[in-house]
């Protein structure tokens, strides 16, 4: 299933893509006498295989004999005229992997880790597709792009080693890790033994400011990705192609990520954990690139489809 949040009126809802339509998965279960379903996906989500698989129900009625009466009753709405939120917009936990790719660590001249590398990105910095990325202030002149395969776990873990760690993931998402860069430079230079500890902190507070989230534009359950370690992935800006890999480059992959950190941390369905950026962001070109207002920058990955946000 290709699960999305979208909006519907004042209210952002959860639904799932029908063909070229999207299903208001509240109205058709109220119209087919569906009860049990949350009024959030997160919510879906954290009710399991039970909830998901009311959902597939309203699915394949949505392609049978409900159709019409969904169409007339406004169950099923047109994909193109529908505006999507983050899939998971109320998230309370982004755990971003860095320094994971092969390839990116050198283009930006950092050794490989002995561990996975993350941070916690803030959750208000979320929005969805379509919604503009908004360059502050403060730091205009350095953000940069940083398109990321990321999972969503579905049932809550700890302790969990990797081979078992997949059946906790309920799908995947793309995010787009955007970054101010004027911010991470001291990172590379930072003298003495709390420098670089500065400096990391540096480029942490550069990838938390608001709209510097983008993700979406679906939630794709775990079954239709059979193999999240042999995806492709690219980032456009403006239609040309800045950043193509494919997750086999990936040092550490979904499955380690989380078997690492599921030893500190309590996972929970509807917490976002990111791989990491390819190799291809602006700041390790030569000469550098950055978003400018009037760009439009697209995360594309095999099976999730593509993540589009205009800069402002």
């Amino acid at each position: 299933m290709h699960l999305v949040t979208f909006q519907s009126g004042e209210l952002a809802v959860p639904g799932a893509i029908v063909e070229d339509e999207i299903l208001h998965v509240e109205k058709a279960a109220g119209l087919l006498d569906v009860v049990g379903l949350p009024t959030s996906l997160k919510l879906i989500l954290e009710q399991g295989e039970t909830a998901l698989d009311l959902v597939r129900r309203l699915i394949d009625k949505a392609l049978g004999s409900a159709a019409h009466r969904m169409r007339e009753e406004g169950a099923l709405v047109a994909r193109a005229s529908a505006r999507l939120s983050a899939p998971i917009p109320d998230t309370s936990f982004i755990l971003c992997g860095g320094a994971n790719y092969r390839q990116h660590l050198q283009e930006m001249k950092v050794e490989v880790p002995h561990q996975p590398l993350s941070f916690v990105k803030n959750a208000t910095s979320v929005i969805g597709d379509g919604a503009p990325i908004v360059l502050p202030p403060s730091n205009p002149g350095m953000v940069d792009w940083e398109g990321e395969f990321s999972a969503v776990i579905g049932r809550p873990c700890h302790r969990v080693n990797a081979a078992d760690a997949l059946d906790y993931v309920a799908g995947y998402t793309l995010i787009n890790d955007v970054s101010a860069r004027d911010w991470v430079a001291p990172v590379f230079d930072a003298p003495g033994i709390m420098g670089p500890i500065y400096a990391w902190e540096r480029n942490i507070l550069g990838k938390q400011f608001p709209t510097f989230c983008p993700m979406g534009p679906v939630l794709v359950t775990r079954d239709e990705i059979r193999d999240p370690d042999n995806v492709d992935i690219t980032t456009t800006v403006n239609g040309e192609v800045m950043q193509s890999a494919n997750t086999s480059d990936l040092i550490f992959n979904v499955a380690d990520m989380i078997a690492y950190y599921s030893q500190f941390y309590r996972l929970c369905p509807g917490d976002v954990i990111t791989t990491g950026s390819p190799a291809g962001v602006g700041y390790g070109r030569t000469p550098q690139k950055f978003l400018k207002a009037g760009d439009v920058v697209s995360v594309h990955a095999t099976g999730v489809g593509a993540l589009t946000n205009p800069v402002v």
